[in-house]
């Protein structure tokens, strides 16, 4: 009889055993479940938060260092609204003193006259080889008078003596010119002009900019310039 009474109570002993070790089981399985599942969460933000922080690195990065190209574009623009806007004050500033008699504000075709026989002459006289300084010359010639031909002479005198052991070449450009007055057959100029000059002995380089006021007169049917003065 002892040993019929003991059996219930060691099955139900292995029951209550068999439920602990399954609800062990299954608290660890919890367990593990959410610690995975807040790693997962955490790797994620941290992912987020990495692409984020590349992403404002780059933005950053970008504004940090942006193109230079509209920088330059930018001054080079400046400068030249710069320069027109110095022609116009200069030349309405003549233009006004004695506008009842300057026909530069209401003449065109002789101001463009005037302007285009200016700008010829002074490429040709202050371009030259030297190897062909009577090219310009003659030139000089033919479009100075009075004052403006002895000064030219001796800005040239010194140039003829240097341009053969130097090899030099010049060329000269008008870039801008302004009509300041015209009267009858006299005209006020304000003249910018660009220079590149090349020595042929030692295969160098160089340009300037230089500024003259121009004073030109209407000879027998021509323009002439009659007095130069570098500014």
């Amino acid at each position: 009889m002892t040993t019929t009474e003991a059996e219930p109570d060691a099955d139900a002993d292995a029951d209550n055993a068999g439920d602990g070790t399954t609800g062990e089981a299954k608290a660890a399985t919890r367990t593990a479940d959410e610690t995975a599942e807040a790693d997962a969460e955490a790797a994620e933000a941290t992912s987020e938060e990495t692409a984020a922080g590349a992403t404002g690195e780059s933005a950053e990065a970008t504004e940090v260092a942006p193109s230079r190209l509209p920088v330059y574009l930018t001054v080079v623009a400046i400068v030249l609204a710069l320069l027109g806007g110095w022609f116009t004050w200069q030349a309405v500033s003549l233009r006004t003193a004695d506008s009842a008699s300057n026909a530069a504000l209401v003449d065109t075709g002789a101001t463009a006259e005037v302007n285009s026989a200016v700008t010829t002459s002074l490429n040709r006289i202050f371009s030259y080889s030297y190897d062909k300084t009577e090219v310009t010359e003659k030139a000089a010639a033919t479009a100075l008078r009075g004052k403006a031909l002895e000064t030219y002479n001796q800005l040239f005198g010194q140039v003829r003596a240097l341009a053969p052991q130097q090899k030099l070449v010049l060329t000269t450009r008008v870039v801008s010119s302004a009509v300041q007055s015209l009267s009858g057959d006299r005209a006020r100029l304000l003249v910018f002009l660009d220079q590149s000059a090349t020595r042929a002995d030692n295969n160098s380089t160089s340009a300037a900019a230089s500024q003259l006021s121009i004073t030109a007169e209407k000879q027998d049917g021509n323009w002439v310039i009659v007095e130069l003065e570098p500014r």
